[in-house]
């Protein structure tokens, strides 16, 4: 069985996809194998799973890119109607972080400099399309400033480039940017969430920009005309490993909040209402995969 995921390793997609996996493995007593598929905003990764055996063995580790911004932002040969959602996994802010030598201590301040230098400012993210770019477009409407998007194949190299000077922001998964944070390099400013998280410090976006509301997700999704059989044995089989407090806890070490789905049909309509906000959020920013 193989857990198909759409970035690097080392990202906070990865380990939540390692730390699901090896318990996964242990509740079906069948190894349960991560595979890095980066590229394209993690879309080459869905369109494998997309076209693989509707068989169960083959699962993928997503969020609402594969329900909506997907399709407005890259030619793909898959649409969200290809994927059953199975269960939800985590949910977590992301965080805002800027480079320690631009000097900005919060949000007010780097919304003020990017008003008076528009387009100077530029942010850092994961990908075209993947939710570190979408908050960055949902920020920008909020507040009326214009930040220049530098795409990268995964949240570890976008954290990497900020902590280097070569960009000046991103909206960063909490796992990948917590070593440049601890280091020094960057400074965090806040989280997306609307209220303050229970796992990071920080105070919420929200507090300066009424309104400003996103967080990140992680879900377990298999390819269309998978048997309602297996979809009982993977739901059931997620539930019980995120149950299991020794997951619980490596996942908060991540910063994931363990979220688990009351049922496939609560995933599935959870899933396919946030697929069509970040459609909507795609289809603001105007992006291309170029």
């Amino acid at each position: 069985m193989s857990l198909v995921v759409g970035f690097p390793p080392g990202g906070g997609a990865d380990q939540v996809a390692r730390i699901f996996a090896n318990a996964l493995s242990t509740e079906l007593a069948t190894p349960v194998i991560v595979e890095n598929r980066p590229g394209a905003g993690s879309t080459i990764a869905a369109s494998s799973v997309a076209r693989s055996n509707a068989d169960g063995y083959t699962l993928y580790l997503g969020n609402a890119s594969v329900m909506g911004s997907d399709s407005a932002l890259y030619k793909v040969d898959y649409k969200p109607d290809d994927f059953i959602p199975v269960a939800q996994l985590t949910l977590s802010p992301l965080v805002l972080i800027t480079n320690s030598q631009l000097g900005l201590n919060n949000v007010q301040q780097l919304i003020d400099r990017a008003k008076k230098q528009p387009g100077a400012i530029n942010v850092a993210s994961s990908g075209n399309g993947i939710v570190t770019h979408l908050a960055a477009v949902e920020f920008m409407k909020l507040t009326g400033v214009n930040l220049m998007h530098i795409p990268f194949k995964g949240g570890v190299a976008a954290v990497q480039s900020v902590a280097a000077g070569d960009t000046d922001i991103s909206f960063a998964t909490a796992s990948s940017a917590r070593a440049a944070i601890e280091s020094g390099k960057v400074t965090a400013l806040a989280v997306t969430s609307a209220d303050a998280s229970p796992l990071m410090p920080y105070p919420p976006i929200a507090n300066t920009v009424s309104g400003y509301e996103l967080t990140n997700w992680w879900g377990i999704f298999v390819p269309k005309d998978t048997p309602p059989n297996v979809l009982k044995i993977l739901f059931h089989a997620s539930n019980v490993v995120l149950a299991n407090s020794e997951v619980q806890q490596s996942l908060a070490a991540s910063f994931e909040q363990v979220t688990p789905s009351g049922s496939l049909e609560e995933f599935s309509n959870f899933a396919r209402s946030e697929g069509k906000k970040g459609l909507r959020l795609a289809t603001e920013s105007m992006a291309t995969a170029n």
